[in-house]
């Protein structure tokens, strides 16, 4: 056979007919399963290898019962997901795990949880994952005992607030909200506020509470906080109506960079010079946030880290039933811009 043909149509039988052996033979060599001796094993790989022969993923799965993917579900809207690109760094990084094995990752986007736990069902009923990270952790999570039911594989991105079978990958976030808190007190701002994320999310929470924890700690009281669902609308929108009060703060701490740097663009739309009137720091670190004018002042939360380490861990548990929860280095504060001393109080 020719050596330059299309690799994807070579079969084991075409090995097996090169190699002089019976197709069950060369599928237990090329499986490593026992009863193949070395000498035969080692002329039986070679030929494959000569004749390009890759194994077919849906071959694999019929004969192992997997299904060689796994799965993120996401009950967003649509376009808050598509503004915000820490999901696109995380799926980069899940991917540096998945790619070089030939593993798929199936998304969803999902409008509401009913949806989502209607979704998990069918990818088991269809045997379309192996297992799947579970991020966006909620209070009382409904997910994590409905997965244990199904029993389907997952690692939660972040720790949960109840019982959970199931490893975690987490980072310290609250470390780098308190930093930002810190840092702007120390520059002497006195009216600072938090443009927070959804409280449904538990990082959403936690983030929050680590807020008012550093205004406390600084002697500033609570803050104030207004509560968005994390988009850049949301963001920009919250400034606005901070902006506009009698006393407006001096600072602001927002939940991600997307609403950050929403509102860098109102403060110079409202003619409020950022940082010299308004400072702001983001979280995340998204690529261009180091990029926009002035250059957003920010917690580095590494999602790229995070999906690589959330996949290890979760091929980790299929494979062998455990796997143990993973912390990733609490996310610290990167100054850059945005954030100065206020030129008045």
């Amino acid at each position: 056979m020719d050596p330059a043909q299309d690799s994807s149509k070579v079969t084991i039988a075409d090995v097996a007919r090169e190699a002089g052996v019976s197709k069950g033979l060369v599928s237990f060599a090329l499986n490593d399963r026992p009863g193949v001796s070395a000498e035969t094993r080692a002329r039986i790989l070679q030929v494959a290898g000569t004749l390009g022969w890759t194994p077919s993923l849906r071959a694999r799965s019929l004969s192992s019962k997997r299904s060689f993917a796994l799965g993120l579900v996401i009950a967003r809207d649509p376009e808050v997901l598509g503004s915000d690109p820490f999901f696109t760094s995380f799926i980069a990084g899940v991917e540096t795990i998945l790619a070089p094995e030939g593993l798929a990752l199936v998304l969803s986007v999902v409008p509401d949880v009913s949806t989502e736990l209607a979704t998990y069902r069918t990818l088991v009923a269809d045997g379309r994952v192996d297992g799947v990270f579970l991020s966006d952790l909620r209070q009382d999570d409904a997910r994590i005992p409905y997965l244990s039911e199904l029993g389907l594989p997952a690692v939660t991105l972040g720790r949960p607030d109840q019982p959970s079978p199931f490893p975690s990958v987490s980072i310290d976030d609250t470390n780098g909200i308190s930093e930002s808190v810190r840092h702007l007190a120390g520059l002497g701002h006195r009216r600072i506020a938090h443009v927070a994320g959804s409280p449904a999310m538990l990082h959403g929470n936690r983030r929050r509470a680590a807020f008012t924890a550093a205004m406390r700690d600084a002697g500033l009281g609570d803050g104030q906080v207004v509560e968005t669902d994390f988009s850049i609308s949301a963001g920009a929108d919250a400034t606005r109506r901070l902006l506009r009060q009698a006393q407006p703060p001096t600072a602001i701490v927002f939940a991600n960079d997307p609403m950050a740097i929403a509102g860098i663009g109102v403060a110079q739309e409202l003619g409020v010079s950022v940082p010299d009137d308004l400072s702001i720091t983001g979280f995340d670190d998204i690529e261009f946030a180091r990029y926009v004018y002035p250059a957003l002042t920010t917690v580095g939360a590494t999602p790229m880290v995070w999906g690589r380490a959330a996949a290890t861990t979760l091929l980790g548990l299929i494979r062998t039933g455990s796997a143990d929860d993973i912390e990733l280095p609490a996310a610290r504060l990167i100054i850059r811009g945005s954030a100065a001393a206020p030129t008045s109080h």
